[in-house]
């Protein structure tokens, strides 16, 4: 497994050994990775992240729509749950899932939950499943901190 970042060493790129830092660092990347931000792979990233000078509405729990003109591509994210689990369908965890499912197979049985405290304005970000190789729990937990 690469190192992310990629690190360039003597002996060619640096690869990590500790399965759990490896996933770590995939879904630290997923997460701060806009979507249509890559060529390579347009899908890849957390579409979340795309909306990072979009003003909260936060009696609503959701995202305002800013009219932005590449609003296309992202079109019905302004209805999804800032807070909420993988459970709902109409929440950014349920998106996150979907994108750790997709890009990260070393992991099964993927939840994912956020949850937006509007008193200390950050969301907490909680990943949970089971590394497929060794059948070990695997939880990963991010805060992000609100923009507005």
């Amino acid at each position: 497994m690469l190192s992310i970042p990629l690190n360039i060493t003597p002996k060619g790129l640096e690869r990590e050994e500790d399965i759990k830092r490896a996933v770590d660092q995939t879904i630290q990347l997923l997460l701060t990775t806009g979507q249509y931000s890559t060529p390579v792979d347009p899908q890849f990233g957390f579409v979340f992240n795309n909306l990072r000078f979009e003003m909260f509405n936060e009696n609503e729990g959701v995202v305002f729509n800013s009219g932005d003109t590449n609003s296309s591509l992202i079109q019905g994210v302004y209805d999804k749950k800032i807070s909420g689990s993988s459970k709902s369908i109409n929440t950014f965890a349920s998106e996150l899932k979907e994108a750790i499912t997709k890009y990260e197979k070393r992991l099964e049985g993927i939840t994912v939950s956020m949850t937006y405290i509007r008193e200390e304005r950050q969301i907490y970000i909680t990943v949970k499943g089971t590394i497929v190789s060794t059948k070990e729990n695997y939880v990963f937990k991010q805060i992000f901190r609100v923009w507005n």
